[in-house]
């Protein structure tokens, strides 16, 4: 039996559909009110035949901060795929992060130890990857600074890092897996996905920030071709590609055949924009869509190298261009 939590998100729903694809039995966690029509909706992009392969499935209501629950959803499993997370730049959130995102980890990890399952993987972030290195490509080697990586979820991903090499300490094999930005069908109003609706409705602005990117199909096949691989206890960088925040954005108008942004934002209009979101928020208590974080991290320029798991186990990462091309079919379907 395989476990997956997080399944309604992109990375879980996605990951869902290809387990769905083997002869494994498969049980996903999923909160209370959570859209389990938005995983289904995922599972159509790939085939006409997604309600067979929906069925497949057995849900499971669990949080994973809810250890009385969650145990019962270990019954009988061997493998784990860990993807529940909070991700937000929001102050605000921090404390919701700390407790989804690591003592959530820490109740997994205990849980599949306890259980003896026989593989965990867990997905974390390349915002655990240290940066302050002199723009030199980035890769695994490179530890945590939490003088540089000092933002709340760079903190709670690095936290739930640190319960999962807890667990390899007592006996746990298991694998993390590090993604860069992940783009990917679904989900459009929220996260990576929100930036194809914006590019659709021509959004005015870029930036020359760089970083790198993934699709969420190969997030997926990664982590099942790691689970069915001999490796164990380490974690891999996945990126396809590294390219700047202008050339993405303009990709994506272009498969849309949209208008180009026009706007660079440099330091002066991005930190305006981030405080008066601030203020914004502070006068109305909505969460603010630019943070002081998010507006520095979409200025950085950083590299990242996938040459790890490509040695590892020989894996190939679909190139950019297409990625953004199926997207933004998938997103015209929808439309």
């Amino acid at each position: 039996m395989i476990l997956v939590t997080g399944g309604t998100g992109l990375v879980g729903s996605h990951l869902l559909y290809f387990l769905s694809l083997t002869e494994d039995k498969i049980r996903a966690t999923h909160r209370f009110n959570s859209d389990l029509n938005a995983v289904k909706n995922v599972f159509k992009y790939y085939t006409k035949d997604y309600k067979k392969l929906f069925n497949k499935i057995e849900w499971f209501e669990a949080d994973i901060v809810d250890v009385s629950l969650l145990e019962k959803a270990f019954n009988d499993v061997n493998y784990v795929y860990h993807c529940a997370a909070i991700v937000s730049f929001d102050k605000r959130d921090y404390h919701k992060m700390r407790n989804v995102n690591i003592e959530g980890t820490a109740n997994m990890v205990n849980l599949a130890l306890f259980n003896k399952v026989t593989k965990f993987c867990f997905v974390s972030s390349i915002a655990t990857m240290e940066k302050s290195i002199n723009n030199k490509v980035i890769d695994e080697p490179n530890e945590w600074n939490s003088e540089t990586n000092n933002y709340g979820y760079a903190i709670t991903k690095y936290g739930a890092e640190m319960e999962v090499w807890r667990g390899t300490q007592e006996g746990l094999n298991a694998v993390i897996v590090n993604p860069g930005v992940i783009l990917g069908s679904g989900f459009w109003q929220s996260g990576p996905g929100e930036l194809f609706t914006k590019f659709y409705n021509e959004f005015k602005f870029y930036t020359e920030g760089s970083t790198g990117f993934v699709a969420v199909k190969d997030v997926a096949k990664a982590m099942i071709a790691l689970m069915n691989s001999k490796v164990i206890n380490e974690r891999f960088i996945l990126v396809s590609e590294n390219a700047t925040f202008k050339t993405v954005f303009f990709k994506i108008a272009d498969a849309f055949n949209k208008k180009r942004p026009t706007i660079c934002v440099g330091k002066i209009l991005s930190g305006i924009a981030w405080r008066l979101e601030w203020l914004k928020n502070l006068l109305t208590g909505k969460s603010p869509l630019i943070t002081k974080h998010s507006a520095s991290a979409s200025l950085s320029k950083y590299q990242y190298s996938s040459a790890k798991i490509k040695n590892s186990i020989g894996f190939e990462f679909e190139t950019l261009n297409h990625t953004i091309n199926d997207v933004c079919t998938d997103f015209l379907k929808d439309r």
